[in-house]
């Protein structure tokens, strides 16, 4: 069975908030001497994920 994809779109702020979201879980799984797997995985996709930009329409396309 193919995995599916799911496909999260969010702007400069709400990504940061995300990535400082998922490092302060690290940080207290750290402190609690529990595994990160997980998070750090998620971390970095996170931070690695790719920029789409979107196509806008030009003032002078007709709608």
């Amino acid at each position: 069975m193919k995995e599916e994809e799911r496909i999260l779109c969010l702007d400069h702020y709400e990504h940061g908030i995300v990535v400082h979201a998922l490092n302060a879980l690290r940080n207290d799984l750290i402190g609690e001497k529990r595994p990160t797997d997980a998070v750090d995985e998620l971390l970095l996709k996170t931070i690695e994920a790719p920029y789409q930009k979107h196509k806008r329409r030009s003032h002078h396309e007709a709608r």
